[in-house]
């Protein structure tokens, strides 16, 4: 099968509209509508179906657009490896994916002692969940994506290889004029009738279990879209928060950080596919394993 009648359907897929599609594809719709319909001849299924704003996969069609999607992956690696088998591999991007939370210090602290080892390298990084990062670096979107295991906890695949860099203790966030401000570690019992904030499912969900373990629940009446959000909230002051302690070096500076008492921990992973690694993506592991190391010795 042609691989750009493939391409054209997980595009359309993806936007949902014949019409965008062929603007993007620079194709017209009636071509865009010709490939999809010889797929369908091809595999003698419908892939689509039309509703009220557009077009979406029919459950067939759902299957075939998650192989179609993994194949023009694999094949735009194939691709990019006879690239760099013929031109070397020091003209190949760097992909890097990463929660906000390591996406605002650790990682590009990591990328910069890389580049010190190997020198100039183009890199991209991209924030994102732990979930969608592992997918990404499974469907190759990603060279190297560092995730935690925080609920709901990261897949067994035998596609990537999965690393350990270590665990994270995580840490209440406060305004710089709070009362608990400048103490030691804390007990989350006397923080528990507090005003909360989260961002994400997997930080609540651990705060939960913290508060439940010690017999007490913690009141999280506020959500925000993000981690500036979540700060920004705490900063003046409608919350307090739990944030992951990796974070605690990129804080801006109208908040601070006070320690648990047995605090709830996160591990840190890098995950990398096992087929057409990267060659930058095992050295870009130490350097991640370096810098945390070293942010929790500080």
């Amino acid at each position: 099968m042609d691989l750009t009648v493939w391409r054209t359907f997980v595009t359309v897929c993806r936007l949902g509209s014949l019409s965008a599609a062929a603007a993007e594809l620079h194709h017209t719709q009636s071509a865009v509508s010709r490939q999809i319909a010889g797929l369908e001849r091809q595999l003698g299924v419908p892939l689509i179906e039309r509703h009220a704003r557009g077009v979406r996969p029919t459950p067939a069609g759902e299957v075939f657009r998650g192989h179609a999607l993994a194949t023009l992956n694999e094949a735009d690696r194939a691709v990019r490896a006879v690239r760099d088998a013929h031109d070397g591999a020091a003209d190949r991007l760097l992909a890097i994916g990463a929660p906000p939370s390591l996406a605002a210090g650790l990682v590009p602290e990591a990328v910069r002692s890389l580049l010190e080892l190997t020198g100039p390298a183009r890199w991209s990084l991209r924030p994102g969940l732990s979930a969608d990062l592992h997918h990404r670096v499974i469907t190759g979107d990603l060279d190297i994506a560092v995730v935690t295991d925080a609920p709901p906890g990261l897949p067994h695949d035998p596609r990537v290889d999965r690393r350990f860099l270590g665990l994270d203790d995580m840490v209440v966030v406060l305004p710089v004029g709070h009362a608990r401000a400048g103490t030691g570690p804390v007990r989350i019992q006397v923080l528990a009738d507090q005003t909360w904030v989260e961002d994400n499912d997997g930080s609540a969900a651990l705060l939960r279990r913290h508060a439940a373990r010690a017999g007490v629940a913690a009141r999280i009446d506020l959500n925000a879209a993000d981690l500036p959000g979540k700060l920004a909230l705490v900063a003046t002051g409608h919350a307090i928060a739990l944030i992951p302690g990796v974070l605690t070096c990129a804080l801006r500076a109208d908040v601070t950080t006070v320690p648990l008492v047995d605090p709830p921990t996160r591990g840190l992973y890098t995950v990398m596919p096992r087929r057409d690694p990267h060659p930058s993506a095992a050295l870009l592991h130490d350097r991640l394993a370096a810098a945390f190391a070293g942010a929790r010795a500080s």
